[in-house]
């Protein structure tokens, strides 16, 4: 199956060609920049890379009898893959969805009557009213009420605008002016490259996004909906940043209640982004969905449909990508080292300081990736770590003393092809990954990111021209051939920031892998146990920079191919999720575990033979939910003594099914499965 059934797509041949473009590069650079002692003192086991090195060549020929399911498994599921798209929320995708499932709810802007089923504003629209907040004089979380102002008629709200948004087709970027152009994308089916030639705006970038119908009076959540926008059409993206993240879910102790014990009221969404800089654009996108119930995002839809979604998935760290995809793989957060495990302290202008400049209401000092919560007199560091001590429940911040924490998008200390990236990028990890303890008991496993041989072959060349600053956007443009690399994002790869993987050439390249290679893995049954799967930037879904649709069809030349192998097929689960909510205001709880996070819900949808019937899951989980289904599966142990994989799994009472009672607790997903009888049913017919 195509996405050909969902609207008119012109059929046509994608012809191979040497394009000199550089694939999304100023956009995708915007979103994913680069240039900018062990926490448990366990050891990395290096002799464990020696003994990869030995048996790599042996991998395949035991796939092939195995299907890669190395070792005995918890349950029927011998193989996990792991597909991650980009910033969107649960109710900004499936806000108005209505459960298949016979019995089933779901949490949502629709069935909590904040809007109709047709978008408009529903009986309870105030239950997501948004406000302002007068000037304060340093960073704050959980702001006073007496210094709230609701937006309304005559204090109007933020208006979402075209924040990036390609205002027309280009021969260099998506959307593609031809066919020809866009058959640059090797990871969709080729019938659907038309996806890549629409969606742009026509209208000039960060201004008021006038497709949106109402634009200029909205006062709430509205939809992506109307005669000249759709699921289909580049929109403004918007900042999803660590402090911002924090002040926008508006968070204290004193609202704590039992039914939302973390006292989180998701209010300040759009006054954060029209405040926190001088410079920033994207103001009200915050606030925008999508309609599934009315033709929007049909494959997610139909997945859902047929299979599980979850309605209390949630970002494992407040901010962006590398953050959260970092916490994917490691359950815990990256540090500032001298490369060697030791933390040290990160240039000076590399640290935040959220707290305002003098006369502005919002605005912070510095806008930095990195701070060290466990000094209270760093800035914006007491507010967290006071509101944390405070609540009702045993939160802590998790801080190590002089350790400076990642908090935002920052590239990996090795490229794709394992040599060190210098700069101020992350100095080369040695925080503990899941990669690391499935080596150890000899399970298989593969990170597949999007367009990862082009990204190899661009940093070969770059590392050749200049050994001491390598730049594979200058690599790029000698190497047109390879030129998709660029559009590889690094930051997505949790494994990449680690010696462990990275520094080992046998390691790194029998667990590194391209999107190729995962088809053809499920293809040639050499599937490893687990698998993550990342598109590329023009595929995975970021808004301005991708869409959508283009994420679908990722995620759909993945299923085809599981479909045409049933055997395979039958003992697989397919989790789907985001790396975060992209700073998509979100109506659900959200658990506070740490000084990192959680953030707000995240679309996750389960698929395998044991999750049909259109179920929808409420168990409270985030990214590190998969780490603890698979370290169960498998019979592995937490990965450290502080990763979040500790934490246990959410009790409840009988009148809240969504805010554990244990918390901070974390869901392992296995109840979101029934593996008493499989059924079988078709991904994409």
């Amino acid at each position: 199956m195509s996405l050909n059934y969902k609207k008119h797509w012109r059929t046509s041949t994608a012809l191979c060609i040497a394009s000199t473009v550089l694939v999304a590069t100023a956009a995708y650079a915007a979103h994913y920049p680069g240039g900018h002692s062990d926490w448990d003192k366990r050891p990395h086991h290096n002799h464990q890379a020696h003994q990869e090195a030995d048996r790599v060549k042996h991998d395949h020929d035991q796939d092939d009898k195995d299907h890669g399911g190395k070792g005995k498994t918890a349950s029927p599921i011998k193989h996990v893959i792991i597909l991650i798209g980009e910033n969107r929320g649960l109710d900004h995708t499936f806000g108005i969805y209505k459960p298949k499932g016979k019995g089933q709810t779901i949490s949502n802007l629709l069935s909590k009557g904040i809007v109709n089923e047709d978008g408009t504003p529903g009986p309870n629209f105030a239950q997501a009213q948004q406000y302002s907040v007068a000037g304060q004089p340093s960073f704050y979380i959980g702001a006073a009420a007496i210094a709230k102002s609701p937006y309304n008629a005559t204090n109007v709200m933020p208006q979402p605008n075209t924040n990036g948004t390609p205002t027309a087709q280009s021969d260099t970027s998506p959307p593609f002016k031809t066919i020809a152009e866009a058959s640059v994308e090797k990871d969709m089916d080729p019938a659907d490259l038309d996806i890549l030639t629409t969606g742009f705006s026509g209208l000039p970038t960060g201004v008021l996004d006038t497709r949106v119908p109402g634009a200029g009076g909205l006062n709430g959540p509205f939809p992506l909906q109307g005669d000249q926008i759709s699921d289909d059409d580049y929109t403004g993206d918007s900042t999803h940043r660590f402090y911002q993240d924090w002040q926008q879910e508006d968070c204290s102790a004193a609202s704590a209640t039992k039914k939302n014990n973390s006292g989180c009221l998701n209010d300040l969404f759009p006054f954060v982004m029209a405040t926190y800089s001088a410079s920033n654009k994207s103001m009200a996108n915050s606030m925008g969905f999508y309609n599934a119930q009315q033709g929007q995002a049909p494959i997610l839809k139909m997945l859902a449909d047929r299979f599980t979604l979850s309605d209390n998935f949630h970002q494992s760290f407040h901010g962006g990508t590398g953050a959260n995809h970092f916490m994917l793989g490691t359950g815990d957060a990256a540090f500032w080292s001298d490369g060697k495990g030791n933390p040290v302290t990160p240039p000076a202008n590399l640290i935040a300081n959220p707290n305002p400049v003098a006369g502005s209401v919002n605005r912070y000092t510095v806008d930095g990736n990195w701070s060290n919560c466990s000094d209270v007199f760093q800035p914006g560091v007491k507010p967290i770590v006071t509101y944390l001590n405070n609540l009702p429940y045993a939160a802590e911040p998790n801080c190590k003393p002089n350790h400076y924490y990642m908090l935002n998008n920052v590239n990996p200390g090795y490229l794709p092809n394992g040599a060190l990236s210098g700069g101020n990028n992350v100095p080369p990890s040695s925080v503990r990954t899941i990669g690391d303890a499935l080596i150890e008991k000899n399970i298989t496993w593969a990170f597949y990111g999007g367009a990862f041989n082009d990204a190899v072959a661009l940093s070969n060349a770059a590392v050749a021209a200049n050994p001491s600053n390598p730049n594979l956007g200058a690599a790029a443009v000698a190497d047109p051939a390879h030129a998709l690399g660029v559009a590889y994002c690094q930051i997505c790869n949790p494994f990449q920031y680690a010696t462990s993987i990275m520094a080992n050439p046998a390691v790194r390249q029998a667990h590194m892998k391209d999107t190729a290679d995962l088809i053809t893995a499920i293809q040639h049954n050499t599937l490893p146990a687990v698998s993550f799967g990342k598109p590329d930037g023009l595929l995975d879904g970021h808004p301005q920079s991708s869409k959508v649709d283009l994420f679908e069809a990722y995620v759909l030349n993945v299923l085809n191919a599981l479909d045409n192998n049933p055997e395979l097929k039958a003992d697989t689960a397919v989790f789907i999720t985001w790396d975060e909510a992209g700073g998509y205001w979100d109506s659900g709880y959200t658990q506070s575990i740490d000084f990192f996070g959680d953030g707000p819900r995240v679309p996750t949808l389960i698929l395998s033979p044991y999750s049909t019937g259109g179920k929808v899951n409420h168990n409270y989980a985030d990214h590190v939910s998969l780490l603890k289904f698979i370290e169960r599966n498998w019979a592995l142990e937490p990965l450290t003594h502080r990763s979040r994989d500790n934490l246990p799994n959410p009790t409840y009472s009988k009148n809240n099914e969504y805010v554990p009672t244990n918390s901070p607790a974390l869901s392992d997903l296995f109840d979101a499965f029934d593996f008493s009888k499989p059924v079988t049913l078709s991904y994409t017919e």
